[in-house]
């Protein structure tokens, strides 16, 4: 599937894929949708379990949390699960899902599929191709530390 996407021109590679994350960023909410009615149809009160990580960002940053998710790895499906567990409207996820997926297929149909080709090229025995993934791999990793790292309050 991802030769048949890497010929596609961008238009219909971004058109796929973003078709492709829409179902699947959707089905997850309703199943988080289904899955909390029917546990709260079991339940006399609902539980006050400690709340999850994507259940705050939900909660304080709302249809951003859900477009933003899509530029995650990890914790997308998640946010959209618990999305729909907490009864988003749809009125209120449906474009921040569009919009998401609009950046998420953005993405892997430019440099997404261009980072899969080299990774498999890398492991195809090309040391041209998998010291460009191991230059990605450490750049990711410092932004990643950088961003991590306190402030220091400053001095006055």
């Amino acid at each position: 599937m991802l030769d048949a996407l890497a010929r596609l021109p961008f238009w219909q590679a971004f058109v796929a894929l973003w078709c492709i994350v829409m179902l699947r960023s959707n089905a997850t909410y309703w199943i988080g949708r289904g899955a909390i009615a029917g546990w709260q149809r079991l339940r006399e009160r609902p539980s006050r379990a400690s709340r999850v990580r994507a259940e705050k960002l939900i909660r304080r940053l709302g249809p951003f949390a859900v477009a933003l998710s899509y530029l995650t790895v990890g914790i997308q499906t998640t946010i959209h699960l618990t999305a729909g567990a907490l009864r988003m409207p749809q009125r209120v996820y449906l474009p921040a899902a569009v919009v998401g997926s609009a950046a998420w297929a953005a993405i892997y149909a430019t440099i997404g599929i261009a980072f899969v080709q080299a990774w498999l090229a890398a492991v195809a025995g090309s040391w041209f191709a998998l010291a460009a993934v191991v230059a990605l791999l450490v750049v990711g990793v410092v932004t990643w530390f950088i961003g991590r790292r306190p402030t220091r309050p400053s001095r006055v």
